[in-house]
């Protein structure tokens, strides 16, 4: 049986867990990636371990290939969003249901193996529900819908309004991730947490510093609920 790709956004390598883990360079046809190999699992940084490729622009048919190719037949994708209600309050954690992507969506093909029906793998998000409840002892909502905004920016509060009504929570890359994962036939599931409230959400704008300081106090949270947990979701392979 494969690994466990974790993947996570900007910075989230550089969390306790992975201080000691290893880089490693996998080479696909578009192009090599670098990993980070924690022996019973490997991380993807999203956006690039020692540089920063923005949501709109990072290549997630590449990133995946890499996984795939490094003998992971799984990925757990640890998501950064903005709730959309206020009551689902910075520090939350969910494992999203559904999503709406509505915009440009990459393929990892461009013939008809792209033609897949998107979707979490049912089996996959159970166990990482069932392992995150026995193992970290922190809350997480098991159902939600997420939003995919193209970014690189931020939404303003009148497109919040309108995506508040259709979802729980909004980011930038989980939709097309999880997409290409389908078409790779990469078992997917996500856990977001919450690092703001989406612009306007909170009665006030949304400001870079709040955002910053949302993820900032998140940080060693997750850190140790992914130390919890990885041991037993690793193990679901072997």
């Amino acid at each position: 049986m494969g690994r466990l790709a974790l993947i996570g956004g900007n910075g989230f390598h550089s969390l306790e867990p992975w201080a000691t883990a290893s880089k490693r360079r996998v080479a696909t046809d578009r192009g090599e990636v670098e990993l980070l190999d924690a022996g019973s699992h490997l991380v993807l940084a999203r956006h690039g371990i020692d540089s920063y490729t923005p949501a709109q622009l990072v290549d997630h048919p590449r990133n995946l290939a890499a996984a795939q190719e490094a003998g992971c037949d799984r990925v757990l994708a640890i998501c950064s969003v903005g709730s959309l209600h206020a009551e689902l309050g910075v520090g939350s954690f969910l494992c999203p249901s559904d999503f709406l992507a509505l915009g440009r969506v990459d393929a990892a093909f461009d013939d008809e193996r792209g033609h897949v029906i998107p979707a979490f793998d049912p089996v996959w998000r159970r166990l990482v529900l069932e392992a995150w409840d026995v193992a970290t002892g922190v809350p997480i909502a098991p159902q939600g819908l997420y939003w995919q905004s193209p970014g690189p920016r931020f939404e303003t509060p009148a497109e919040v309004r309108l995506i508040a009504e259709h979802a729980d929570v909004v980011g930038m890359t989980m939709g097309s991730e999880c997409v290409t994962a389908c078409q790779l036939g990469l078992a997917y599931a996500a856990v977001c947490v919450v690092d703001n409230l989406a612009n306007g959400i909170g009665g006030e704008p949304l400001t870079k510093e709040e955002y910053e300081a949302g993820v900032a106090a998140n940080r060693t949270r997750l850190g140790k609920a992914l130390e919890a947990v990885l041991p037993s979701l690793s193990a679901e392979g072997t």
